[in-house]
């Protein structure tokens, strides 16, 4: 698999042939002003949650790639009155097939209100399954028990926020990969406003003091996972 962070929440795997892009957000991104956002590949946009800064560019790259856009159902449909062509609404605990892997809407403990005001459903995360194994995006949450049930899909990985106030912070995020039995955490959701502003270098320290490694991409870098 290759992993390109785009910043904040904003992941793209590329695995089987398809870019699977999460929460995009770059055009109201101060710190991701290198990236063209008509650049960015999709065959499937899935989004956690309703906030702006996982939704922003969500409706401009599904228009122009025809990517599939995946969320809970209210944020599903909201895309769909605005004219977004394929969407997939689903609810905390389901699954839906697309094409060579399996997508599966996990439980996050956090809000979801779309940028109008509409009500953004219950936030998630998505596990992805396919030939390449599986891997977490976990959005925006909090530490919580029901994550020791992800340990069951053998993660490859797991996208986690690292930046506190707003999500779970570095010492919580440590924890979560515990309960997930992963190794290696892709750290999202820090650095991009000064509430989640972080010790990058010290969070890496955390991380490798209890045999985990925390990879934190530079904004546009592409890495093999």
């Amino acid at each position: 698999m290759r992993l390109t962070y785009y910043g904040h929440s904003c992941i793209g795997v590329n695995t089987a042939g398809h870019d699977v892009l999460f929460d995009p957000f770059i055009s109201g991104n101060p710190l991701a002003g290198k990236i063209d956002v008509e650049q960015i590949p999709a065959t499937e946009i899935l989004v956690t949650h309703g906030h702006g800064d996982h939704v922003a560019d969500a409706e401009a790259i599904a228009k122009r790639t025809g990517a599939t856009l995946v969320s809970n159902y209210e944020i599903a449909t909201w895309f769909g009155a605005k004219g977004v062509k394929n969407t997939i609404g689903l609810n905390i605990g389901g699954s839906t097939a697309m094409g060579p892997f399996r997508v599966k809407y996990t439980t996050a403990l956090h809000s979801s209100q779309l940028p109008d005001g509409s009500y953004g459903g219950n936030p998630g995360g998505f596990v992805v399954t396919g030939a390449d194994g599986s891997f977490h995006h976990a959005g925006d949450t909090a530490l919580t028990m029901d994550m020791q049930l992800l340990k069951r899909f053998n993660l490859r990985f797991a996208c986690l926020p690292i930046g506190d106030h707003f999500t779970m912070g570095v010492a919580d995020a440590i924890e979560a990969a515990k309960l997930m039995g992963v190794r290696r955490v892709v750290g999202i959701h820090y650095n991009t406003f000064p509430p989640i502003t972080i010790d990058t270098q010290g969070a890496k320290r955390e991380f490798k003091a209890v045999g985990l490694e925390l990879l934190l991409p530079a904004i546009g870098e592409t890495i093999e996972l």
